[in-house]
């Protein structure tokens, strides 16, 4: 659903004054100004003054707000949910039952001006196709613009994103190349990373070098390019590197790439880094998940390094682990409260070089094949690599789908 003049239903509560309207003018006080009674378009408290108008209506009409997300809004009725997502004016809304679709629309209609698009299909530059089996999402669409906007349509097509071989650096001496034009495809290519996470890893690398970007770096963003021409439908420093995803059901919903915010001395360190990070990301979902009636205890935790596993559950001063910044033993507190616990995985048995490194055609397909998702219901999982050593940190929370989501 789409909100006509959504910034002109606030009223303000600040005292604002705009020159009188051309055309409009009191000819008996030419030099006065007018006193705004509601909100107007490129007022800093418009948005603002919409979102609480909107809230308020909605929490008057027995809606609750989400406790992490404040844009997402819910009403329980006896065993169905009516879940509406805000984007300024743009609304999201579904329902298990579809009766109670029709009743927000009428609820909405009564209050706003308001036009309905009908069945989701594009939000966001997202393209949306919904099937008995779930939800697709891709960005085939802005794939083609991309090649076309930056002349790549008549590139060779390639398997994979990135050689094995690759190794991107400064490379100082090499030629220099369009700054912008660099930056402008860098950016293009991270806002593609929002349905296609094969090729987050590559994009994260070469956006590195967007200061002084050379020669080598633009080849290496080409080759990307190369990837998406032969695949455009598909959908969904001594740093240590952290990748993450989480998925529900089989399907991925979240992921990362990131370098680390500090140096670790050994690969354990870096492993026991990551999955403290990773319990905060937990900690979200399961908060999250508590909105939409999916309460998630004890989360495992898979590790496949067992000293990383070692520094967790024992929680002496060690020479080797003394020097680790307070703020990361957050892990071990959720441990105590039985929030997630860590157990080891074998290292062949998960996705995380996906987000860390690249690979050779056969494997890269392998990782990106469906058939290696997690058929649970919930799976979340994160992980994390070292430039000396790969290392993955996954988790993984199985739930019956008759129990959570009747």
């Amino acid at each position: 659903m789409d909100v006509k003049s959504v910034f002109l239903y606030g009223r303000i509560d600040e005292e604002v004054y705009v020159c009188q309207p051309p055309g409009f003018e009191d000819p008996r006080f030419p030099n006065h100004v007018c006193k705004l009674d509601k909100a107007l378009y490129g007022l800093h408290q418009a948005p603002r003054k919409w979102y609480e108008t909107l809230s308020s209506f909605l929490l008057a009409n027995h809606f609750k707000r989400g406790t992490i997300d404040k844009t997402l809004f819910f009403k329980k009725s006896n065993q169905h949910i009516m879940l509406a997502q805000i984007y300024v004016y743009d609304i999201i809304f579904g329902s298990t039952d579809e009766s109670l679709c029709k009743e927000f629309e009428s609820l909405m209609k009564s209050k706003f001006e308001m036009s309905s698009m009908g069945e989701l299909t594009f939000f966001l530059g997202l393209q949306l196709k919904q099937t008995p089996t779930g939800i697709f999402i891709s960005q085939s669409k802005y794939v083609k613009d991309i090649l076309e906007r930056f002349k790549l349509t008549d590139c060779k097509a390639l398997g994979t994103p990135m050689s094995k071989t690759t190794s991107l650096s400064p490379d100082l001496e090499g030629e220099d190349i369009d700054q912008h034009q660099y930056r402008a495809i860098i950016g293009s290519l991270m806002y593609l990373t929002a349905s296609r996470p094969n090729i987050m890893f590559a994009t994260c690398l070469c956006a590195r070098f967007q200061a002084n970007p050379k020669a080598s770096h633009m080849l290496a963003v080409k080759r990307i390019f190369r990837y998406l021409k032969g695949a455009p439908d598909l959908g969904l420093c001594k740093k240590s590197i952290s990748g993450g995803c989480q998925f529900l059901g089989s399907r991925i919903v979240s992921w990362q790439c990131k370098k680390q915010s500090c140096v670790s001395t050994s690969t354990a360190e870096a492993e026991y880094i990551a999955a403290s990070s990773c319990c905060a990301q937990v900690i979200w979902i399961q908060n999250q998940m508590k909105d939409y009636g999916v309460e998630l205890f004890n989360t495992p935790i898979q590790i496949d390094n067992s000293s990383a596993i070692s520094i967790t559950n024992n929680p002496i001063k060690h020479s080797n682990t003394k020097h680790i910044d307070i703020k990361y033993h957050f892990i071990r507190d959720c441990e105590e409260k039985k929030l997630t616990h860590l157990v080891k995985v074998d290292t062949e048995h998960n996705l995380a070089d996906l987000f860390t490194k690249s690979f050779d055609e056969g494997r890269f397909r392998c990782h990106t094949s469906e058939d290696n998702f997690p058929s649970e219901v919930l799976n979340f999982r994160y992980i994390i690599t070292s430039e000396a050593k790969s290392s993955e940190t996954f988790i993984q929370k199985k739930v019956s789908s008759e129990e959570q989501f009747k």
